[in-house]
C-alpha cells in the first residue's frame, strides 16, 4: 500500500486543474508552435509569472531574459575544458 500511494504521490505532482477553453487553447497553440501542451503551459507560466513580476517588461523582453537564464544555466554545467579533456 505504501508503495501505491508514493506512486500516487509522484503522479500527482503537476497535475493542475483548467478549464476545457484554456486546454483547446493550449492544444492548439502547442501544436502551432511545436510544442508539447505541457511545455507550452509552462512557457505561459513562466511569461505570465514574470510579467506579474515586471510589469513594465514587454513579452520579447521577457522572452530575452528567459533566453538569457537558459544560456547561463547551460554555461554552468559545461565541463571546464580541462575537465572534459581528462574525461576523453
Amino acid at each position: 500500500m505504501v508503495w501505491l500511494q508514493t506512486i500516487y504521490k509522484v503522479l500527482a505532482v503537476g497535475i493542475v486543474k483548467i478549464s476545457e477553453h484554456m486546454h483547446e487553447n493550449l492544444r492548439l497553440t502547442s501544436g502551432a508552435l511545436s510544442r508539447s501542451i505541457n511545455a507550452q503551459a509552462e512557457h505561459w507560466l513562466r511569461v505570465g509569472m514574470l510579467s506579474e513580476l515586471n510589469p513594465n517588461l514587454r513579452y520579447g523582453d521577457i522572452c530575452q531574459l528567459l533566453i538569457q537564464a537558459e544560456q547561463r544555466e547551460a554555461d554552468a554545467s559545461e565541463l571546464p575544458a580541462s575537465l572534459s579533456e581528462k574525461a576523453a
